[in-house]
């Protein structure tokens, strides 16, 4: 019989970051890498303020608080970009 749970956990489980990439572990076992240039607010970050971050909305997200960036695991694994700034 099949349940209506699914098998799938997209809560943080842990993070890694570089001047690179991101990289995202989910509890379900998964793992989401995407390179930073996506997010120019970590990519222009210290190494100190990207590696400050904590878990946000249940878990589902995450946020750094020094340079107000927010992120969730519904964006990762859809490949959502940070918005672009309007050229002006």
């Amino acid at each position: 019989m099949r349940s209506l749970i699914s098998d799938t956990d997209l809560r943080v489980m842990t993070l890694s970051i570089d001047a690179e990439r991101l990289t995202v572990e989910l509890m379900d076992g998964r793992a989401i890498a995407v390179p930073l240039a996506w997010y120019p607010r970590l990519a222009n970050a210290t190494q100190a303020q990207r590696e400050n971050w904590e878990l946000a909305g249940g878990g589902y997200g995450i946020h750094w608080p020094d340079i107000d960036e927010d992120l969730s695991t519904e964006g990762l694994l859809i490949g959502a970009r940070a918005p672009q700034a309007a050229e002006g």
